[in-house]
C-alpha cells in the first residue's frame, strides 16, 4: 500500500515531468483558443501543490493527496490547471480512509 511519503514523491515526480515538457504541451495547445500556455498552466498549478508537499513531513496517504488537491485547485491557472486539480481531488477522494 502507498504511504505519504511515496506519494508525495510520486506527485514530485509528475510535477517535475509536466515542467520538463511543458514548451511541448504548450505548443499542442491550439483548442478552442491557440494561446500556447496549457503546459505552462498545468507546471504552475502542480508547482502549488509541490510547494505545500514539500513541507509537509507526515507519512498518510490520504492527507498527502488531499493537501496536494487543495493546493492545486487554490492555485489553478487556466482550464488546464482547473482540471488537473480536480483529477486531484478525485485522486484525494480515493484515497480517504488509508
Amino acid at each position: 500500500m502507498i504511504n505519504g511519503t511515496e506519494l508525495k514523491k510520486a506527485i514530485i515526480s509528475g510535477a517535475n515531468n509536466i515542467l520538463k515538457h511543458k514548451t511541448a504541451v504548450d505548443d499542442l495547445n491550439i483548442f478552442p483558443v491557440p494561446d500556447g500556455d496549457t503546459g505552462t498552466n498545468m507546471s504552475m498549478t502542480i508547482g502549488s501543490a509541490v510547494r505545500e508537499l514539500e513541507k509537509y513531513g507526515g507519512s498518510s496517504a490520504a492527507e498527502a493527496a488531499h493537501l496536494a488537491a487543495e493546493a492545486m485547485l487554490r492555485g489553478a491557472r487556466g482550464n488546464s490547471g482547473v482540471i488537473l486539480s480536480i483529477l486531484f481531488r478525485g485522486l484525494a477522494k480515493g484515497t480517504e480512509g488509508l
